[in-house]
């Protein structure tokens, strides 16, 4: 079972690699199996991702960074047991498309396996500018 220290420093590293949009360091958290899942809605449309395996998710990943931006991040609550975590946070998300920037609301379930992320699936809801 990992240490608590040890899952929080992995969240931890996740949430500066988004922030940051660093692929590579994003890429290094997810174990070559993982599973990630997103589910949210913007203003005008319901988006879902679902992934297996750490090529696919690499490309998912990829696609975010490169279309979105984060800034103001905070993680507001992280809450972990053993091999398993959850963490409300919430960030400015800015597309790099639209040049739109909406303050959104996320929840992340995690799963750890040997210090790399099993399992990801986050849920968020835009809350305005």
């Amino acid at each position: 079972m990992p240490d608590r220290l040890e899952v929080e420093r992995l969240l931890r590293e996740l949430y500066a690699a988004r922030l940051g949009g660093d692929l590579e360091a994003l890429c290094r958290t997810f174990a070559k199996d993982s599973r990630l899942d997103i589910a949210g809605t913007s203003y005008s449309t319901p988006m879902a991702i679902r992934a297996a395996g750490l090529g696919e998710i690499r490309s998912w990943l990829a696609l975010l960074v490169k279309t979105f931006q984060l800034s103001d991040q905070e993680i507001l609550s992280m809450i972990i047991d053993g091999e398993a975590a959850a963490v409300h946070w919430r960030a400015r998300i800015r597309s790099k498309i639209t040049g739109t920037t909406v303050l959104t609301e996320l929840v992340d379930v995690v799963r750890v396996r040997e210090g790399r992320i099993a399992s990801y699936t986050e849920f968020f809801v835009p809350r305005g500018g």
